[in-house]
């Protein structure tokens, strides 16, 4: 789905947003530090649209996800949706609105609970529908993301990962929502299922006419269902763009990293080139000054990067990005090793852990 930024609806609406979690020790729990896994994102999210949010583990895309929801209290900052602001809004129409589907689906669910009373559970609590109406409708909605009318009297141990992942989406759909988060909905899953449950949400977003935000690490899930992607670093958004112009001409390092590091299938022993950084991931309890990822950067320039924090700015319609230098199109980065002859990929140290 294309959009005119000129035109499209933003449905979610967020500036500004922090999360910090405190760090306390001793008798009187006295916070000392704390750590800032969101820190000062700005993101839009358009009405129809399945926007990415990629990045390593631990840069803060589930904590991102779960103050979206208000699942937890967003430290500083605002997100509005559809214009009003979440925590003005109730419980009961905040959940009506907006759902989640977890990444460990089993873990979502009561074992001592049958799918009929899982997916079911939203309908009663808000008084929808009960007795042979709730049966029909649980019915119903396990029949749109291809379960049999049989399953809705089984535990969640009877099924499979997939099985459990739409069991989970079917919950999530009960409500009739306009905005579903799914996160990292297809990690737990054999490539072969992760491709059913990838065209099923294509399904179901076509007919609902849902906005999605895809948590994920999987790049290449990414390039298949997504419009946009925003990349995180350490707790900030380092860019933005719609995902052909992403992965056709990456603008930050960062991103650069990220991409080189897809999986490339060949018949062939070739030698690919591939980004290495140096260093850890700093910890987000002490971040660097200046630009977070200058540390680990190959083209950080001291007395700049390691200084003066980039601003997330245009670089082009609809791409943005937050760095000093970024790199334009066809432009690269240095790496490990010789350029003429690069080292073999057995010898070739993971560049970047998602």
């Amino acid at each position: 789905m294309t959009h005119d930024s000129k035109t499209d609806e933003i449905l979610l609406d967020i500036k500004g947003l922090r999360k910090w979690f405190p760090i306390k020790s001793g008798m009187l729990t006295t916070v000392k530090s704390y750590v800032r896994a969101v820190d000062g994102v700005d993101l839009q999210v358009i009405r129809g649209e399945t926007l990415g949010i990629v990045g390593e583990s631990g840069c803060g895309k589930t904590t991102l996800g779960r103050v979206i929801l208000g699942l937890i209290p967003m430290t500083e900052g605002s997100v509005h949706y559809d214009g009003e602001d979440i925590r003005m809004m109730t419980n009961r129409d905040l959940r009506r609105r907006l759902q989640i589907v977890f990444q460990d689906p089993g873990g979502s669910m009561n074992p001592r609970m049958s799918v009929r009373s899982i997916v079911g559970e939203p309908l009663t609590v808000n008084g929808i529908a009960e007795g042979a109406e709730l049966t029909q409708r649980v019915a119903d909605l396990l029949a749109s993301v291809g379960l049999k009318r049989d399953h809705m009297n089984r535990f969640p141990h009877e099924f499979s990962g997939g099985q459990k992942q739409r069991i989970a989406l079917a919950r999530a759909l009960s409500l009739d929502p306009e905005f579903i988060l799914l996160d990292e909905p297809t990690s737990a899953l054999d490539v072969s299922v992760q491709a059913q449950v990838l065209n099923l949400l294509e399904e179901i977003q076509s007919k609902r006419d849902l906005t999605f935000v895809f948590i994920t690490h999987a790049l290449n899930v990414v390039n298949h269902v997504c419009e946009r992607v925003a990349v995180m670093y350490l707790g900030k958004i380092v860019e933005i763009a719609n995902t052909k112009d992403l992965f056709s001409k990456p603008a930050h390092p960062y991103t650069h990293a990220l991409m080189s590091a897809i999986p490339e299938p060949s018949l062939d022993k070739v030698a690919r080139r591939r980004i290495v950084l140096s260093g850890d991931v700093p910890s987000p309890a002490n971040p660097p000054p200046g630009c977070r990822f200058h540390t680990r950067c190959p083209i950080a320039e001291e007395g700049l990067c390691d200084v003066e924090e980039p601003k997330l700015e245009s670089i082009g319609e609809g791409h943005s990005v937050a760095c000093h230098f970024p790199l334009g199109p066809g432009m690269t980065l240095p790496i490990l090793g010789d350029d003429q002859n690069p080292p073999e990929d057995d010898d070739m140290p993971n560049t970047v852990l998602l």
